[in-house]
């Protein structure tokens, strides 16, 4: 009696173990951008205050049911360098993909990254499958939107960074580059990822809110400046304005 019940016990222990080790979204899939953070990945479950915003809850009631668990398997196979052709318009941050429809709602209160325009940057993109490739990321042009439908007249022609199999530093790719220069307010970065090791391209929208360039006299300024509050007060800006991630409407 007492070893049947171990058996029993046993069996039943065994039958938990795809429940335990199950993972839904992240450990089969790929990355996304994190830094400026994308729509995918702010409205995804590692998204913290961000993803409680309206526009994160309107984004997952149009996708599919759990779709942005999977925030980071936003993925098209087979483009092959035809981005603009296969990905129509209106529907870019979803990269044409019907689950992930909630990305591409048009709206000003997505969540967004503060940049200083024409500033030095490391962008983030977040990796839980590595695979080699080249990113691409293009800026939206002046007089952009919001509160339309993406397209892809709504970019500039080419990109402000290219950067083919950058290093994998805990977890994510770095990027170091240069952020555009002559930008204000709300706008949006586009990254494409084409794999070299997949068939696979995939696609980040980052809302991000500019500010203004630092005049060369005030750069001189805060250089020549030996006063201890006008360098904290600095300092401080710098990480808001690289980090600074905002749900409000600009």
């Amino acid at each position: 009696m007492i070893r049947k019940a171990a058996l029993v016990g046993a069996a039943f222990c065994l039958a938990q173990v795809p429940l335990l080790y199950r993972v839904d979204g992240p450990a089969a899939a790929h990355g996304a951008l994190v830094s400026p953070v994308s729509r995918a990945a702010a409205c995804g479950p590692e998204g913290g205050k961000a993803a409680t915003s309206k526009a994160c809850a309107a984004a997952v009631a149009k996708s599919a049911p759990g779709a942005l668990r999977s925030w980071d398997e936003l993925r098209v196979p087979g483009v092959a360098g035809r981005d603009r052709e296969v990905i129509p318009d209106g529907k870019l941050c979803s990269g044409g993909l019907a689950r992930f429809a909630g990305l591409d709602l048009p709206r000003r209160d997505w969540p967004a990254t503060t940049l200083r325009s024409g500033a030095a940057y490391t962008f983030r993109y977040r990796a839980t499958i590595p695979h080699t490739g080249t990113f691409r990321m293009y800026v939206t042009k002046d007089g952009y939107d919001p509160a339309r439908p993406l397209t892809w007249s709504a970019l500039e022609k080419k990109p402000f960074l290219q950067v083919t199999d950058p290093k994998l530093t805990a977890g994510s790719y770095t990027m170091k580059g240069r952020l555009p220069s002559g930008k204000t307010g709300r706008h949006l970065i586009y990254t494409i990822w084409r794999n070299s090791s997949t068939p696979d391209t995939y696609y980040s929208c980052s809302d991000v809110v500019f500010t203004a360039e630092r005049s060369a006299a005030a750069v001189a300024l805060v250089g020549n400046s030996s006063m201890p509050s006008t360098s904290s007060s600095s300092s401080r800006s710098r990480v808001s304005a690289s980090a600074g991630v905002s749900t409000s409407s600009c």
